[in-house]
């Protein structure tokens, strides 16, 4: 059992039983007891408050009102709550936009620096703006949950992304691109990419892509990408040419 399910096992343990030795918790989990003390250790540094009882009948107690306070979230996870959160703000359709943006806040502040820098570079390629009432959205589907993984991973590392698109038409053409920019035009998302192929910027639903790729042998530039009037970097940063 590796680190984060011993400690997730503690955790459970504490939450169910009450009252644990550190004996039982070691027998559970598979491990020494010296380990199990280190692992009390670090889940204390995490936030949970575990209270010791010693003697006879004594034991480790967990308080029950004690949550962690070190978010345990990836890049994409959190990137995915604040590309939601900008959405709806940008479809002016955000109830406590406050407490939203205080929450994320806090959030980010419990990443570490590299997942901060990497939270902000991700940041800086999504762009939002409002969509054109002519625009058809009546075959609006499902995107497909490996595309933030596998976009986070191409943005950050300028790597080349493969993927199935289907067009308008439903015809499947297979593309290899480079991505620059994620647009949100709610309630549509693309994503803003260079095509070798066409010499050009393409922007592809993303509804429409399926089965991504990270292409990790080739990577590319970032280029400047021309958008229309009333979109905007969610950052709030100038667009630099």
């Amino acid at each position: 059992m590796n680190l984060r399910h011993r400690l997730d096992a503690i955790v459970r343990s504490l939450r169910r039983n009450g009252t644990s030795t550190i004996g039982e918790l070691a027998a559970q989990v598979g491990a020494s007891r010296r380990t199990v003390l280190r692992d009390i250790s670090t889940l204390r540094d995490e936030g949970f408050v575990i209270h010791s009882e010693p003697g006879r009948g004594g034991g480790l107690q967990l308080d029950a009102q004690s949550v962690q306070t070190t978010a345990r979230l990836s890049v994409a996870e959190v990137f995915a709550l604040l590309i939601s959160v900008a959405s709806m703000r940008a479809a002016g359709g955000l109830p406590f936009l406050g407490l939203a943006d205080a929450g994320l806040a806090k959030l980010e502040k419990a990443l570490p620096p590299d997942k901060v820098r990497d939270l902000r570079r991700f940041l800086d390629c999504l762009y939002v703006g409002p969509l054109s009432p002519q625009v058809n959205i009546s075959d609006l589907g499902e995107m497909d949950p490996d595309l933030l993984p596998a976009f986070e991973t191409a943005f950050l590392e300028q790597l080349h992304l493969r993927f199935q698109y289907r067009d308008a038409k439903g015809a499947i053409t297979s593309r290899r691109v480079e991505p620059q920019a994620m647009l949100i035009l709610p309630p549509l998302w693309y994503l803003v990419a260079w095509d070798p192929v066409r010499d050009d910027f393409r922007h592809f639903r993303m509804d429409r892509i399926s089965s991504p790729e990270v292409v990790a042998e080739t990577s590319f530039r970032r280029r400047f990408v021309p958008f229309d009037d009333g979109v905007s970097p969610v950052r709030g940063q100038p667009r630099q040419a």
